[in-house]
């Protein structure tokens, strides 16, 4: 094939090239014949749209040319021209088609077709080469750039902390235990225990739940920070929200109070949402068409309006009152539910909703203990159609309140001496936040279960791939 430099569909696409000598390479999607023709739809992953190829019967390799079905993969250099056909402005004629790789029809599953979302997840290797999950992907891509770009054009120090941890950040113990010991064996102490002192690590360690606690300790030094990284909830949660492994953003600023917290929370996602108008029109468009016919109207909304801000005391209030027959009662004290959520933004209030204040007994101990004395300076961020997408707080940054709070809770006072040690030495009043990144995914593409949204989703009984 003579030198020239590859395009992307995409590009292509959007420029609306004629007239130029063009080279594409990508995955055949259709191909059918004609006496003097044989026409491919040829996708690179670039786009959601395809871009057709003609291939003259008089090419020296048309024999083995038409033996190519979907799923092989090609190469196609020729002239771009303007398309006869509907839905494409321009097509290749091809001059050369060099064939890389077959895929037998009988065999490959990705045929043109319908395919349920259940039948793809068995496929996840193959499931990104579908409309469906280029569309996805493509768009987790731009969230997790503009994650990046907004808090790096605001300061943030982007930092890494541990996959393997021995502290229990949320202090549920829903937490994934790493171990070499042998499970059919392990050393025992005199007590009968297993002797963790003879593991790897010299003690018991786990997955990571969360970055935020290491996170505190370097937002302290650096005074902004996030992290980006995977965490891990060894919960039995059957649910289409619940992955055992997913991704977390988490920011950290010291010097903020929780109002600072929700003022960053809003502008992030109203940021991140907007680079899906920016970056991925043609494939929320797809999405939308497919998935959630409201997707476009409700990201546009989350965007637009300013979000409203009640406490909890308020929420349950309106819940209480909305003469509304909920699955779970509502009542002070109790933690608000995804319909509770659900009806506060899309049926009384109808914009995203900050709910702050909420009883420190149904949050965890590192939350700021408000006046009141049954309060803390939590706050989470509800959306509609997924309730819940953010939870933050103002942390508590007096030594001896901490202290009481993980007295209070049973909690290893031992394993946190390195987070007290934060307070001990120049402590200050600091917030921060967390976003599931899959939950704003499923959020900004329309999809109904967050297995869809990650490329190799982890879940009860399943750890395939």
């Amino acid at each position: 094939m003579a030198v020239i430099k590859p395009m992307a569909i995409k590009d292509i696409l959007k420029q609306n090239l004629k007239g130029v000598e063009a080279l594409v390479r990508g995955w055949v999607r259709t191909r059918r014949d004609s006496k003097e023709f044989s026409f491919f739809e040829l996708n690179d992953g670039s786009s959601v749209k395809n871009l057709q190829v003609i291939a003259d019967a008089t090419l020296p390799n048309y024999q083995e040319i038409v033996k190519i079905n979907t799923g092989g993969a090609i190469a196609a250099r020729g002239r771009l021209v303007e398309s006869p056909g509907k839905g494409q402005a321009v097509e290749l004629r091809a001059d050369e088609i060099v064939i890389y790789g077959a895929a037998d029809p009988a065999a490959y599953p990705l045929q043109k077709k319908g395919h349920t979302l259940e039948f793809l997840r068995t496929i996840a290797h193959l499931r990104p080469r579908s409309n469906t999950f280029g569309c996805v992907f493509r768009i987790r891509n731009t969230l997790a750039f503009a994650i990046h770009k907004f808090f790096q054009e605001r300061g943030f120090l982007y930092v890494h902390t541990p996959i393997i941890t021995a502290s229990d950040c949320e202090g549920a113990g829903s937490m994934f235990r790493v171990t070499t010991l042998d499970p059919a064996a392990p050393p025992r102490d005199e007590k009968g225990a297993v002797d963790f002192s003879q593991d790897f690590f010299g003690r018991q360690s786990f997955l990571t739940v969360s970055g935020q606690l290491e996170g505190e300790t370097y937002a302290t030094a650096f005074s902004r920070i996030y992290t980006f990284g995977p965490t891990f909830r060894a919960e039995n949660s059957n649910t289409p929200r619940h992955l055992a492994e997913f991704w977390m953003i988490e920011p950290e600023a010291a010097f903020f109070d929780l109002r600072d917290n929700a003022d960053l929370a809003e502008d992030f996602l109203k940021y991140i949402i907007s680079a899906c108008f920016e970056n991925n029109m043609d494939d929320l468009e797809f999405l939308a068409k497919w998935y959630e016919k409201e997707l476009i109207p409700t990201l546009r909304h989350i965007v637009e309006t300013p979000f409203e801000r009640i406490t909890y005391t308020e929420a349950v209030s309106l819940l209480e009152s909305s003469g509304e027959s909920f699955e779970y009662p509502t009542k002070w004290g109790s933690d608000l539910q995804t319909e509770h959520e659900r009806y506060l933004t899309e049926k009384r209030i109808k914009k995203p909703v900050v709910v702050t204040d909420y009883p420190k007994i149904i949050k965890a101990f590192y939350m700021r203990n408000n006046d009141d004395g049954k309060t803390v300076a939590a706050m989470d961020i509800l959306f509609p159609r997924i309730g819940e997408v953010i939870g933050g707080s103002q942390r508590e940054e007096r030594l001896d309140v901490l202290l009481g709070r993980i007295r209070e809770m049973n909690l290893n006072e031992e394993a946190y001496w390195w987070y007290l040690d934060t307070r001990r030495y120049g402590s200050v009043p600091h917030a921060g936040f967390g976003l599931g990144f899959e939950r704003a995914l499923q959020f900004c593409t329309g999809m109904s279960n967050i297995r869809d949204v990650i490329p190799f989703p982890r879940f009860p009984g399943w750890a395939e791939f």
